[in-house]
């Protein structure tokens, strides 16, 4: 099991739902701001709760992902860095610095055994269309680039958490004051069902695929 802290205050941000209107302000650790997602892409069935807790520090970006109502923890134990851990079953954030609707950005996912794969996304048509360009460049080395990631596992309550450091230096500088855009996801799955998977979203994109820029929520730096 991986010790987990998360030391930081709850900060109340403003969270719009509705439309291309999902907006989130971000403070300065160690205040947070936090959302919460409960619904399946594309349909909106239930979907078990998912928290994101975000602040930033003048280095790094502070991600803080907790997984109620989870049943399997499933992942693959052979899983390394950067390997298919979307596959089974993740928490995600894709990041992008900016406002506009991203055609590059930053794929970040943890699993519940510790892994995380780490990647710049190419995606000029911003929907990974069928017949359109669509690549990646891996982050090789991320822990000794700065990334930090810390996993709990909490079987009896059916809770899983993951908080990690991204650095800051990966976008060219830190966020205060700036505009950004992201979403945030979660995939469920078992022994029983995989590979079929429960997709979960903050921002739902309307189809089974995440790679669908336009709907990213819009995040402020404070």
């Amino acid at each position: 099991m991986f010790k987990y802290y998360l030391p930081f205050a709850v900060y109340t941000a403003t969270v719009l739902a509705a439309g291309q209107n999902g907006t989130l302000k971000v403070p300065p650790c160690p205040d947070t701001a936090s959302i919460s997602f409960t619904t399946a892409v594309p349909n909106g069935d239930p979907c078990p709760k998912t928290q994101v807790n975000i602040c930033y520090t003048d280095k790094s970006l502070e991600l803080a992902f907790t997984a109620f109502n989870e049943i399997n923890f499933y992942y693959n134990p052979s899983h390394q860095t950067n390997s298919n851990i979307w596959a089974y079953e993740a928490m995600e954030a894709f990041i992008s610095k900016g406002s506009d609707d991203p055609q590059t950005y930053f794929e970040y996912e943890a699993s519940p055994n510790n892994q995380t794969f780490n990647a710049f996304i190419y995606n000029p048509s911003r929907e990974a269309l069928p017949g359109q360009p669509m690549d990646h460049a891996f982050i090789s080395s991320p822990f000794s680039d700065g990334f930090k990631v810390n996993t709990q596992l909490d079987k009896p309550n059916n809770i899983w958490r993951t908080k990690s450091t991204i650095p800051l230096a990966l976008f060219n500088g830190g966020p205060e004051g700036s505009v950004w855009r992201m979403n945030f996801f979660r995939t469920v799955t078992g022994p029983d069902t995989f590979p079929k998977q429960q997709l979960c979203a903050w921002r739902n994109p309307g189809k089974a695929n995440f790679h669908i820029t336009p709907v990213f929520g819009v995040l402020s730096f404070e």
